[in-house]
């Protein structure tokens, strides 16, 4: 996925764009990059680094007095080396993007054939970011350069751009990514993450809306184009992207995790001795069943990162399985003879979990219980960067429509209703085929009201195939 953040200020303001575009680690795995302008130079810095062996922090404080300047835009990336510099009609920027577009080569034709040309290629290919900046400067100004990205792509785009006269931020079309503003004096920022600010000084300012434009400066927040009235914000995001202290359209990360554990735990038969979870986004949901249950809460797995950063993810399948398995320690204590329930936040391919639970009953569990704080995930993501949308057979539960069906594409609305036939034997066969004693996952509705949002501004793609637009 990716996440970024922005700042003007009325004094230097590298610290807190090193601090706050840090605080976006857990989105992003592959590059990171910073920018700043200094209006008394006029002169842009920047630089990008792979961050695929080691944090964000360890590839930048060393050159930290290189930036200058009281503006400024970072990012953490899964996808394309950025930011990007350009000049043209509209003056000199930078820019960074959140970012899936699944139109890329039409839209590089298309480009092409307008005389336009493309120098930031990643891995060979066009750099999406590139791409973007390209749509914007065939607008006569920001706005309508920035409509036009939301004209043209298929996907989704959020992006930041860093200008001459203040930092611009503009959320996508959908609002399938969020932006929140925080300000506090003499400053303004954007994120990804509410959870950048607080240690920075920043109070929450407001959320940007879908397709919603506004320009930052010290002084304050001008907008610029006023936001879309339908909205289909990633309700994954609470599930596992968000941190746990970030807040979405107002809904805080952990309390959403926390009130679909209550909700399950309220209405769960199983009989169990106490409630785990998953590290890291299991947890919250794990602490909200153990109170719903009315069990007590132990932490029988704990995450091991001093050697065993996110941002090592290697390319090989085999080799991630085992940063995977490196990084949860179970213990022996806290499982030995136990009736143990595990809260997770999804089943993508499985691998990991049943990695997992195999070495929970090694160690002595007597029965182990999953809990999964949203629905079977059915459908490829076509809309934000989610590791399993490239593929719908990374999917387990494709596989085993397969499986069932011949054909991964078949009677998938009804393997994706709950209490179905069709579900209630997939969710059976990965019982069996992960051996644990009992699986559950929330429902959709569970998860909407746990969310707090009304279904209609939720994406939940994923789930239940919808696309409202």
């Amino acid at each position: 996925m990716g996440g970024f953040f922005g700042t003007v200020a009325k004094e230097s303001c590298i610290t807190d764009l090193f601090y706050g575009t840090d605080y976006h680690s857990h989105l992003g795995t592959k590059r990171g990059g910073m920018a700043t302008y200094n209006s008394d130079t006029q002169l842009f810095n920047r630089s990008i680094h792979n961050l695929e062996s080691t944090y964000f922090r360890t590839k930048f404080e060393d050159e930290l007095d290189k930036f200058t300047g009281n503006s400024g835009i970072g990012i953490i990336s899964d996808t394309d080396a950025q930011p990007i510099i350009l000049n043209s009609h509209l003056g000199r920027f930078a820019i960074v993007t959140v970012a899936k577009i699944n139109n890329i080569p039409e839209l590089e034709a298309e480009l092409l054939q307008n005389n336009m040309h493309f120098s930031e290629l990643s891995s060979g290919q066009t750099n999406q970011t590139e791409l973007v900046a390209l749509l914007i400067i065939q607008g006569r100004n920001f706005v309508e350069g920035i409509e036009n990205v939301f004209n043209h792509i298929k996907g989704s785009c959020s992006m930041l751009l860093l200008t001459e006269n203040g930092v611009i931020a503009a959320r996508d079309k959908w609002g399938r990514t969020p932006i929140v503003i925080g300000k506090k004096e003499g400053a303004y920022a954007a994120a990804s993450e509410s959870s950048s600010f607080p240690n920075l000084d920043y109070e929450i300012d407001r959320f940007l809306g879908p397709g919603e434009i506004v320009r930052l400066r010290p002084e304050g927040v001008e907008q610029m184009r006023k936001p879309n009235e339908s909205m289909q914000i990633c309700s994954f995001l609470w599930v596992y992207y968000g941190f746990p202290t970030s807040s979405y359209e107002g809904r805080n990360v952990e309390e959403v995790r926390f009130t679909s554990g209550l909700k399950m735990g309220q209405t769960d038969k199983s009989e169990v001795d106490c409630a785990c979870g998953i590290p890291d986004s299991g947890v919250g949901m794990a602490l909200g069943y153990a109170e719903g249950k009315g069990v007590p809460y132990h932490r029988a797995i704990a995450k091991y990162t001093p050697t065993w950063p996110r941002s090592f993810t290697p390319s090989r399948q085999e080799l991630r399985n085992l940063v995977a398995k490196m990084k949860l320690i179970p213990n022996r204590s806290m499982l030995e003879g136990k009736r143990l329930l595990f809260c997770d936040d999804s089943i993508v391919r499985g691998t990991q979990l049943r990695d997992n639970v195999k070495v929970l009953y090694e160690y002595g569990a007597k029965e182990v219980h999953i809990r999964i704080a949203c629905p079977p995930l059915i459908y490829a993501c076509p809309f934000i960067g989610f590791t399993a949308s490239k593929s719908p057979l990374e999917l387990i539960t494709r596989r085993i429509i397969k499986e069932l069906e011949g054909d991964e594409n078949k009677n998938l609305e009804k393997y994706a209703t709950t209490g179905s036939p069709e579900y209630e034997r997939m969710v059976e066969i990965m019982r069996e085929r992960f051996g644990f004693t009992s699986l559950r996952f929330n429902t959709l509705e569970t998860l909407v009201e746990s969310v707090g949002l009304p279904k209609c501004k939720l994406c939940t793609h994923c789930f239940d195939g919808s696309s409202c637009f």
